[in-house]
């Protein structure tokens, strides 16, 4: 009887251990994050997101780590892909931080990158080249560039440029430094983090804890055993 419960303990302990860690190990791994816009946004591929709100989230490829879909709130609705380069910044902060660009007029302002609560690195758009010049000239800044249309068959493998404001084409700049004056969160866009759950913190006390279950439940059975 008591070996059967010391057993039926265990995989208890397992069960929960699985139940709690999947979403969070899924968080960290897609990056899943919830923005909301307080007014409209451009993003590539000749988009407006309206205001509202929108999860942001890396796609499920172990071969590119820099493709971005948007979806509704709810995630019942793919709204666009977005090809992105690796980008970094100096300081890590605890808010997804979202950089915009100049824009002239009443035109909507165009998103330039996403990064992560916590993480120094983050992803940088890519436009279409057409507009990817137009932003460049306007903001003053080096924009990624698509060099061909992304489909479902060529999404991680099309080429990428820089185009900078002078009109030219330069070979892309891995991780190229975010500048810090350039991120305007607060003007535009409050970005908010998933609940906790994501965090490894938690994560690592449940662990820690079923590690001391079973180390009792195998000192059961061992001394069962003799």
């Amino acid at each position: 009887m008591k070996f059967a419960k010391t057993t039926w303990f265990m995989l208890i302990l397992l069960l929960v251990a699985f139940v709690v860690a999947t979403p969070a190990r899924a968080d960290q791994w897609n990056k899943k994050t919830i923005v909301t816009f307080n007014q409209p946004m451009e993003v590539p591929g000749n988009m407006t997101l309206a205001a509202g709100k929108y999860v942001f989230k890396l796609l499920d490829s172990n071969a590119n780590r820099h493709i971005v879909q948007i979806w509704n709130e709810d995630e019942t609705k793919l709204l666009t892909t977005i090809l992105a380069i690796p980008n970094n910044r100096l300081k890590p902060t605890g808010e997804t931080i979202i950089n915009f660009e100049e824009r002239p007029g009443t035109q909507p302002q165009a998103l330039r990158a996403w990064f992560y609560p916590g993480d120094n690195f983050g992803q940088e758009f890519a436009y279409p080249k057409g507009r990817a010049l137009q932003l460049a000239q306007a903001s003053n800044v080096t924009v990624p560039a698509e060099t061909a249309e992304p489909t479902a068959e060529n999404l991680a493998t099309v080429p990428l440029v820089a185009v900078t404001p002078s009109q030219t084409e330069e070979p892309i700049a891995e991780a190229a430094p975010v500048q810090e004056k350039t991120a305007e969160p607060a003007m535009v866009a409050e970005a908010k983090e998933l609940p906790k759950t994501a965090s490894p913190v938690p994560l690592a006390g449940l662990l820690g804890f079923v590690s001391l279950g079973l180390a009792f439940g195998l000192r059961l059975l061992v001394k069962r055993a003799s």
